[in-house]
């Protein structure tokens, strides 16, 4: 009797098909779960999504580019060094430039589309240094923290989140002088964040500049973020609300760089 003959696309492609459902599966699972297996399948999720995603980053001159060391980084950090040891450095050791922090450079490998200004997850875990409220930032200044981590991955916590339990402290330069405020908001009709905590005779001005504080974070101060578009009163007039303008599009960020101190 004759064999039949077997059709290896038959198999071929069902079999693709079960792998890429499963794959959802456990990417959806993985929001839900939190067993001490959550770091195991959530890496090899982002293994399987790095495979992916590898023809489109091989050739991209922006993979792997330090995005701390651009010009507006290096103004307002050098402005705050430059002001926090005026009286202990000498002319030479006041250009230095996040040479307190190691850069960790990462490519962005997945965002929930229900949540897209919430959260981000980037290809660099804990076996690449990376531990829990490291500032990240582009280019163009802060984008948030590392909220979670993992071996070969970890989720960012960015400043647009509606969380209103993330908040970062944050200096407001006006007139040489630091008024200090908590960024704790997102507009999404306007693009602009918000900040909260400024006394009502508090003088604010448009395009002043706003950068981190230090204060109580385990980043720096002098990273920034962007500049003053517009303030509010409360409806009691007792504080004001700034809102402020930054220079990313957070609708098009590839990769990052994540700041580990020294």
């Amino acid at each position: 009797m004759k064999k039949k003959k077997i059709n290896k696309d038959k198999i071929i492609i069902p079999s693709i098909l079960i792998v890429f459902v499963l794959l959802i599966i456990i990417s959806i699972d993985i929001d839900n779960r939190k067993d001490s297996n959550q770091g195991i399948i959530k890496d090899f999720v982002i293994f399987i999504e790095k495979v992916a995603q590898y023809p489109f980053n091989a050739f991209d001159k922006d993979k792997d580019k330090d995005q701390s060391n651009s010009k507006i980084i290096k103004e307002n950090i050098n402005s705050d060094i430059e002001k926090d040891n005026r009286e202990l450095r000498d002319v030479l050791e006041l250009n230095k430039t996040l040479t307190e922090f190691i850069p960790i450079n990462a490519t962005i490998l997945s965002r929930n589309k229900s949540y897209w200004f919430n959260t981000m997850t980037i290809d660099k875990g804990s076996s690449s240094g990376i531990e829990k409220n490291m500032a990240v930032v582009t280019k163009n200044g802060l984008i948030g923290k590392i909220s979670n981590v993992s071996k070969h991955s970890s989720e960012i916590k960015l400043i647009t989140s509606d969380d209103i339990n993330f908040k970062i402290s944050i200096a407001i330069k006006t007139n040489d002088v630091d008024n200090y405020a908590i960024l704790n908001g997102y507009d999404k009709e306007t693009g602009l964040i918000k900040a909260t905590g400024i006394d009502k005779t508090t003088n604010i001005n448009q395009g002043d500049t706003v950068v981190t504080s230090g204060l109580g974070e385990m980043f720096p101060s002098g990273i920034y973020i962007g500049k003053v578009e517009k303030t509010e009163s409360d409806k009691y007039d007792l504080s004001k609300t700034i809102y402020i303008k930054t220079d990313q599009n957070y609708n098009s960020i590839h990769y990052v760089t994540v700041l580990k101190v020294k």
